[in-house]
Parts: C-alpha cells; sequence; structure tokens
C-alpha cells in the first residue's frame, strides 16, 4: 500500500480568528460616516496575539480523505484449520467440576508467555469480582472458591514495561451451562506513555451476529425450487465451440474440459444459432445480438459454502510488480510436410493468405 501525503494551507485568509475589527471613517460633504469592518492581520498576531503572548491559532481542524479500501488492509485465504485466540498478550480460560462444587472454579492463563519471548517481562494478576484480595498468577492455572452465588467479573491483569492490558470475562455461580454473550471478553488497553497515557482503550472482540455466521442466514428468504428464466443481451462465445476443419461447428459434437462437459452447439440456421455452454443457453441472432436464457431458483443453499478465512498479516503492505507481457509466442504444434497444401484450400484470396493463421504462409514481395 502506497503512503498518501497530504497538504494543508494555514495562512492568515483561511484562519477566522485572524480577522481584526476596525472602524472605517470617511468625510463626505455632508459630513463624517463611519462604517464597521474587517481585515486580515498578519501570522505573528495570530501566533502571539492572545493574552500573555498565547497563540490564537486553537480549534484548528483538518479535514482528511481516506481513499483506502480493505484490498489494502492485508490479503485473506480460506481458513487452514489452525486454532489460535484473538489476543496472546492477555487472556484466559475457566471451568469448574459439576460434580464437586459448583462454586470452585479454576483459571487457566492462556496468554502466549511460553511462545512469545518478550512476554516473559509480564506480570499476572487475578481479580475474581468478589471482593477477595487479587492475587498474582505465578503458575498456568489458579482456583478460588466463591462464598455467595451471584453474578461476577472475572478480570486478568497483565502488566509490563509497555503498558497494562486488562481482559475481563463474566462468570456465573453457581456455574451452569449458559449462553455467553460474548464468548472472546472485553480487552481493556491502559498505556503508560505518551499522550493517551493512562486512558484505557476498551474493545469487544465479538458481538451476536457474528455467532450467526451460518448458510441459512444468507440464502434469499424468497428463493423457489421452480426454476425461472433470466435471459438478457451479452457476448457471443460461438468460437469457443469451433473446431478445426472444413466444419468449423458440428450440431450435437460435445466439448469436455477437465473431464466435464463444457458445451455444443444445438441448431444452425439461416436466422439463429443455437448453443450451450455452462448449462448456459446462447442464441447468436442474424441482427449481430447473441440472447443468453438460464434457469435460476434464486440464492439458494446450493450455492453458498460456509468457510473460515484468515488475514495475513505478515502479508500486509506487500504489493506486486505488474506484469506487462508484449511479446506473444505462438506454439503451432507438429504438422506434416504436406500441410501447407492441404491449408491452401481454405483461402480465398491474397489477403486472406496474408492473415491467414498469424503468419502461417510466408509470402515474398518483390
Amino acid at each position: 500500500m502506497e503512503s498518501e501525503k497530504f497538504s494543508v494551507l494555514i495562512s492568515p485568509e483561511v484562519i477566522s480568528s485572524d480577522l481584526v475589527g476596525f472602524v472605517y471613517t470617511a468625510s463626505t460633504s455632508d459630513g463624517n460616516i463611519s462604517q464597521p469592518g474587517y481585515v486580515y492581520s498578519g501570522m505573528s498576531y495570530i501566533l502571539s496575539g492572545g493574552t500573555n503572548g498565547d497563540s490564537l491559532l486553537t480549534g484548528l481542524t483538518m479535514p482528511l480523505l481516506f481513499t483506502q479500501t480493505y484490498n489494502d488492509i492485508g490479503f485473506y485465504s480460506e481458513f487452514d484449520g489452525l486454532m489460535v485466540q484473538k489476543d496472546i498478550v492477555t487472556n484466559f480460560l475457566y471451568s469448574g467440576n459439576s460434580t464437586t462444587n459448583l462454586n470452585s472454579v479454576t483459571l487457566y492463563n492462556t496468554s502466549g508467555d511460553y511462545t512469545v519471548s518478550y512476554l516473559d517481562f509480564t506480570t499476572y494478576t487475578v481479580d475474581w469480582g468478589d471482593g477477595s484480595p487479587t492475587q498474582q498468577l505465578t503458575t498456568t492455572s489458579l482456583t478460588h472458591t466463591y462464598l455467595v452465588n451471584s453474578g461476577y467479573t472475572i478480570t486478568l491483569s497483565g502488566s509490563n514495561p509497555w503498558g497494562v492490558t486488562v481482559i475481563q470475562k463474566p462468570i456465573t455461580i453457581p456455574l451452569q451451562s449458559v449462553t455467553i454473550p460474548n464468548p472472546s471478553g472485553n480487552i481493556v488497553f491502559t498505556p503508560q506513555q505518551g499522550n493517551w497515557a493512562n486512558i484505557p482503550i476498551s474493545y469487544d472482540y465479538i458481538y451476536d451476529l457474528d455467532s450467526n455466521n451460518t448458510v441459512a442466514y444468507q440464502v434469499s428468504s424468497n428463493w423457489t425450487t421452480v426454476p425461472f428464466a433470466v435471459q438478457g443481451y451479452t457476448k457471443s462465445r460461438l468460437q469457443d465451440l469451433k473446431r478445426w476443419g472444413p466444419v468449423p461447428y458440428t450440431i450435437g459434437y460435445v466439448f469436455n474440459k477437465n473431464g466435464q462437459v463444457f458445451g455444443q452447439v444445438n441448431s444452425i440456421t439461416n436466422d439463429v444459432t443455437g448453443y450451450t455452454i455452462n448449462n448456459v443457453d446462447y442464441y447468436d441472432l442474424i441482427n449481430g445480438k447473441t440472447l443468453y436464457v438460464i434457469n435460476s431458483s434464486g440464492l439458494t443453499p446450493n450455492d453458498i459454502i460456509a468457510s473460515a478465512i484468515t488475514k495475513n498479516e505478515y502479508l500486509l503492505d506487500f504489493v506486486m510488480a505488474p506484469e506487462i507481457q508484449t511479446d506473444i509466442y505462438v506454439e503451432r504444434g507438429k504438422y506434416s510436410a504436406f500441410e501447407a497444401l492441404q491449408r491452401l484450400g481454405e483461402v480465398d484470396n491474397i489477403g486472406d493468405m496474408v492473415s491467414y493463421g498469424y503468419g502461417f504462409f510466408k509470402i515474398n514481395t518483390t
């Protein structure tokens, strides 16, 4: 993705606070006439004309136009089957034992401190949300027993030299099989330095509709089992069914590609030529137009495949050099010594011979 540069003009004529009021007085035969007006001052007044030499350049807004689309933020591919959690800096899972104590909860630290080296500097603490003292998580798991049945929020905080990352997940005591509205939790990051120091930034990873990404939610609600015809005009594709020889188009001859039926010519008359390609019927009319007809049932479940995708972040900012093809080589294949004589039967004049087969015949001119 190529970076863009923006230039913003800041000068006296585009800054409203640069206007200074004055009274214009003129002498006439009837006396003096006064009229209030405004004049632009210099930039020195804007920068130091306020109280105690303060700048008047406040409240400045600059409009920015971003033209990037989703194509500029990375490349996506089908899901490779490797399941990983969204946040490896601070994350956890919790579980209980339904056969012993439904008020006992075990928290498992699933942060990437064993796979990401810089997380070795992180200190994890757990707040169970019931008023009990926070506990430092020095092992991979920690168990806590709640004394009162209620709803709580478990908070895991990860502190390192770069900032504090906090993730929270709700829990209901006693433990039971319930639908968690936000299974990935709420992530909160608090920077320790810079202009945003001590200002928490929160984000919910998943909202309700994300869990309903199924084929049933995407198909048309009015699709029908009885197909209806869809037709229109398009470009002719008859050349895709052309054969070598004196009869280029043979009615009923089936073309196959990759082991599947590609198409065939159905009828040839003086007014129309009918053929089928990939289950679409085409009709080349005598007026030069091509009509296509295809049966449709709407957007059905058979037209959609549910497949997860994953974004390859390592391809961010990668662009491919444009490929420009200027040389074209035509592979003529193998032919017999008498083929040139046989090809003469396919030309009617010198003009056809010159243009035949991209220079198949060598013509000497004097």
